[in-house]
């Protein structure tokens, strides 16, 4: 019965038994879901931003990432835009910032708090932020504190804003659900804003026709008053009639004769007919004529 020494085995180090499954480190998961990136597992860092169902993503990261859609892991599909996702108001921790960076990350403090409570968002207690405005404070205050104002900016918030973050199965099921109902009020907010736009451009133009009808109708009443007082001249028309009778007012004008010469002429100067090409000067020149002169061949 005894093994070489005088020991007596058991069962189980003779009978080969299955393993059990490895249990997760419940601690190391939570560190990582509240102080790494949900797609590029960096550390995060401001900005921080969240999506519709809770999780926490590097804002530089996930922009790279909708630049170039392909390297888009499954988990992340959801998000199609800057509009899926808000950028988070966090209150960091004073304990924190305190401790000595040289010896690394540490797992006792968190870098974020609750601002209502003072609790640690390590993973430890609950956490939600709000769509509305983007702070972020514990469940427990939400739930202590009965009210529809934000507890750090006042602004006011409905129950399809409040996103769980980080949340378990059930959590995202609603989360998925309060998504949706944000995407549809967002449609109809857009809709309406450009109806409103659209009213409000034709209320401005109407009201800028009625503000000029009056000053128009004076400079009209103007122009009939000096248009009877100035008599118009309308050119003659070649080949075709003008309605009514119009007197013209025609100037005699007198006729140059075709043998007309310049050069010919007594009364001009000298200097004036060495201008045209009928003088003696131009005449005697070896050049080709200013219309055919062609400095390459002349």
């Amino acid at each position: 019965m005894g093994c070489d020494g005088g020991t007596i085995p058991r069962r189980d180090e003779l009978v080969r038994v299955k393993k059990k499954p490895e249990a997760k480190d419940k601690d190391s998961e939570l560190v990582f879901q509240w102080r790494y990136c949900a797609v590029t597992q960096q550390v995060l860092q401001p900005p921080i931003v969240m999506c519709g169902l809770g999780k926490l993503y590097n804002k530089v990261s996930l922009i790279e990432l909708l630049l170039n859609r392909e390297t888009m892991p499954q988990s992340a599909l959801h998000i199609k835009g800057l509009k899926d996702i808000k950028d988070l108001n966090l209150t960091p921790n004073p304990a924190h910032e305190n401790v000595d960076k040289n010896h690394g990350e540490s797992d006792k403090t968190a870098p974020y708090i609750c601002p209502v409570i003072g609790l640690e968002m390590s993973g430890k207690f609950r956490f939600v932020a709000l769509w509305s405005c983007g702070c972020v404070f514990s469940e427990r205050a939400l739930k202590e504190i009965d009210t529809k104002n934000c507890h750090k900016c006042q602004k006011p918030f409905t129950d399809d804003d409040v996103v769980v973050l980080n949340g378990n199965d059930d959590d995202l099921v609603v989360m998925k659900q309060r998504m949706e109902i944000r995407q549809q009020k967002f449609k109809k907010n857009r809709e309406k804003n450009k109806k409103v736009v659209k009213v409000e451009e034709v209320t401005t133009l109407a009201e800028s026709v009625d503000t000029t009808k009056p000053s128009t109708s004076a400079t009209s009443k103007k122009v009939e008053s000096d248009s009877k007082k100035i008599k118009k001249y309308i050119p003659p028309l070649n080949g075709a009639k003008r309605p009514g009778s119009i007197k013209e007012n025609t100037h005699d004008v007198k006729k140059i004769k075709p043998s007309y010469s310049v050069a010919k002429d007594p009364k001009v100067s000298d200097v004036y007919k060495s201008i045209f090409t009928s003088h003696e000067s131009e005449k005697q020149q070896n050049r080709a004529h200013w219309v055919t002169y062609n400095p390459f061949y002349n």
